[in-house]
């Protein structure tokens, strides 16, 4: 995916999230995010989105807080604050562009890092709203769950909680089927190591490339895809390695 197909999932998720908030309301349970209601989701996302619009807007080079020091409104309000926000960070990266330079935590510091990052947060958050709403979501885009399971693997080496998923060479391999990627995942003693390819593991999990982004973080169990091998690996990656 480029840029601008970035910016246009940003839309489509954006929308689709505001609207199932809407049709919840911001006191119903998320089932999928235990603990928190779509008060706390849209808290959560718009936060986020004010705090990434600020970097860009800002052109900077350092973050000015983090994310969660945004203040968020009272409940009543966070459904219109929320629809405010993901306008004005669609807006804003448009406006900047793929190549301007912003701070990021990773060694990607350009706008288009930031217009994926944002894009495939929603998509995994839109899905979150959807489920509170008592919908059947829509699967993400195959063309989009792939690179959004690229991207997770990507951030993987930068995150703070990088080894909380670890092994001694226990292999997981993720095979989507309705388009091109395959993953091996090696769990090795300080975290994971990654390569693009089919190959034989101790769990084999093959499925609708958005059924796998969502075991990945956690959405759905490994019982929504064909799998076949140590299920446990599975079960150790949603309890261990959580987003």
């Amino acid at each position: 995916m480029d840029f601008v197909e970035h910016l246009d999932a940003l839309r489509l998720d954006g929308a689709a999230l505001e609207a199932a908030a809407r049709e919840a309301g911001v006191d119903a349970p998320v089932p999928t995010c235990p603990g928190w209601t779509v008060a706390d989701l849209l808290g959560h996302v718009g936060r986020i989105h004010r705090w990434v619009t600020t970097l860009v807007r800002e052109r900077a080079a350092d973050p000015p807080a983090f994310w969660n020091e945004v203040e968020a409104p009272p409940p009543a309000e966070l459904v219109d604050w929320y629809a405010g926000g993901w306008r004005a960070l669609a807006d804003g990266l448009d406006a900047a562009g793929p190549d301007v330079e912003v701070w990021s935590w990773t060694p990607w510091r350009t706008g288009a890092f930031w217009a994926r990052r944002q894009a495939h947060e929603l998509a995994v958050h839109r899905y979150d709203a959807q489920v509170a709403a008592g919908a059947a979501p829509p699967p993400v885009p195959a063309r989009q769950a792939v690179d959004a399971v690229d991207e997770l693997f990507d951030l993987f080496p930068h995150r703070r909680r990088r080894a909380a998923i670890s092994g001694n060479g226990e292999k997981i391999h993720l095979h989507a089927t309705d388009a091109p990627g395959e993953w091996l995942v090696r769990l090795v003693p300080d975290g994971i190591e990654v390569a693009r390819e089919h190959a034989k593991g101790d769990v084999a999990a093959r499925g609708a490339a958005s059924d796998l982004l969502l075991l990945l973080f956690g959405r759905v169990a490994p019982t929504r895809l064909d799998v076949f091998g140590d299920v446990s690996l599975l079960d150790r990656w949603q309890r261990d390695a959580g987003w």
